[in-house]
C-alpha cells in the first residue's frame, strides 16, 4: 500500500511540473509563434515524461542517491531551461528538425519498449529488438538530439549551464542503468552483441 501510495504521489507530481512547464512555454510562444523550437520542446517533454506516467511499475528500481538525482535532474531539467529568446547559432528550421527527428527516435525507442520504461533506473525486462538493435540506450540518443536542437536555437550561459548538467546526468542515469540491469544474465549477452551505448562508434 506504501509503495502504491508513494507511486501515485510521484506520478501526480510528474503530470503538474510537465503542466505547468507546458503552460508558461506555450504562453511564450503564442506572443511568438515563430518560435518553432519552443513548442517542440514542450512536445519533447510530453514523450519524456507524460508518457512515463503510464509506465509499467518495475519490480525491482534503483532508489540510490546518485540514481535518485540523475534520474529526477536528467527528466526535469525543462523547468530550468531559459524560455526567452537566445542566441541563434543556426536557423530554427533546422533546430527544428534536430528536434523532431530527437523526438521521432525515441517515439521509436519508447514503442520498441513498449510500456517496459520509466524515470529511476529499473529492470523492466530486456528488450533488444527495434531501436535497441542500434544502441543499447536509444532513448537519450533522441533525447541528446532534442536538446540540441533547443540549445543551438535559443543559445545563452543559462542554457549552456542546463544542458551542460543535463548531459552529465543522463550519463549517471546510463552508467547506473547498466549496473542495474548487468545482473540480469540476458542483458549481459545482450550487451556482448551491441556494442554502444548512445551513438554507434562513440559512445
Amino acid at each position: 500500500m506504501r509503495e502504491a501510495a508513494v507511486e501515485i504521489l510521484a506520478r501526480v507530481a510528474a503530470a503538474t511540473l510537465l503542466s505547468l512547464f507546458a503552460y508558461a512555454a506555450i504562453k511564450r510562444w503564442l506572443a511568438d509563434p515563430t518560435r518553432i523550437t519552443l513548442v517542440l520542446l514542450v512536445v519533447g517533454a510530453f514523450v519524456t515524461v507524460g508518457l512515463s506516467l503510464f509506465a509499467r511499475v518495475p519490480l525491482r528500481r534503483d532508489w540510490t542517491p546518485f540514481a535518485f538525482v540523475c534520474a529526477i535532474g536528467g527528466t526535469f531539467y525543462f523547468l530550468a531551461v531559459r524560455l526567452a529568446p537566445g542566441i541563434q547559432l543556426i536557423p530554427e528550421t533546422a533546430g527544428a528538425a534536430l528536434q523532431l527527428s530527437g523526438i521521432f527516435w525515441e517515439l521509436f525507442a519508447k514503442a520498441s519498449l513498449r510500456r517496459s520504461f520509466g524515470i529511476l533506473p529499473a529492470n523492466r525486462g530486456v528488450v533488444s529488438g527495434g531501436a535497441y538493435r542500434f544502441v543499447r540506450h536509444p532513448m537519450y540518443l533522441g533525447y541528446f538530439l532534442l536538446d540540441l536542437g533547443f540549445l543551438l536555437v535559443n543559445f545563452g550561459i543559462q542554457n549552456v549551464i542546463v544542458y551542460g548538467c543535463q548531459f552529465a546526468l543522463q550519463v549517471g542515469r546510463i552508467v547506473r542503468e547498466e549496473k542495474l540491469l548487468s545482473h540480469d544474465e540476458r542483458y549481459r549477452a545482450y550487451r556482448s552483441k551491441v556494442k554502444f551505448r548512445v551513438i554507434p562508434g562513440v559512445f
